[in-house]
């Protein structure tokens, strides 16, 4: 499957041992009982090291999987109201929303509009707007709001924090002073 006409040869203790043709280096590889597995297609000459190619399989296998280990999968979560919602339910689900943003998940807000309900869609209308404007430092809309005859919904995404070092917290806590740590010091 090596379509080079020369290609670097590195034996299976990763020591180079030159450049040389492809029939050449397969004889070589065979006589070690070992396969030639192409590594680098791209360089030039391309490079090629004597191995065994189950464990190159395996090796490249758990690269990968290592790789989508440490991605982020970003979930959709969804929280849904009521245009008649309790002011305690309200700040109860409005936490929930924070913690889903601050975790950096997408949240799907809906504002169930049943029965009678349905005469005032207004009032779900003014639900979303103290909605967006509480959810402000931690998230924003993403796109516009989704209108039905039976709800209205809205995309909230996480508010962009600046980057990988700004997720970093400060481990020596707030530079102000606490009120009273002082005195007691003073006295001791």
């Amino acid at each position: 499957m090596i379509r080079a006409r020369e290609i670097r040869v590195i034996d299976e203790e990763k020591r180079q041992v030159g450049i040389m043709p492809v029939p050449e280096a397969i004889t070589l590889a065979r006589q070690k009982g070992f396969d030639l597995v192409e590594i680098a297609p791209e360089a030039n000459p391309p490079v090629c090291r004597i191995m065994d190619y189950g464990k190159f399989l395996y090796e490249e296998h758990k690269k990968e999987h290592e790789a989508k280990k440490h991605q982020k999968q970003v979930q959709l979560k969804e929280i849904k109201f009521r245009p008649k919602i309790s002011i305690h339910d309200y700040n109860f689900k409005m936490r929930h929303v924070q913690r889903f943003l601050e975790e950096g998940n997408k949240v799907k807000v809906t504002i169930m509009i049943r029965g009678r309900e349905r005469s005032k869609p207004e009032l779900a209308q003014h639900l979303m707007d103290r909605i967006l404007e509480d959810i402000k430092e931690h998230g924003r809309q993403d796109g516009g709001m989704r209108k039905q005859d039976w709800a209205l919904s809205a995309l909230l995404v996480p508010a962009k924090s600046g980057g990988k070092d700004a997720k970093t917290k400060d481990t020596q806590g707030s530079p102000k002073e606490v009120p009273g740590n002082s005195q007691e010091e003073n006295h001791a």
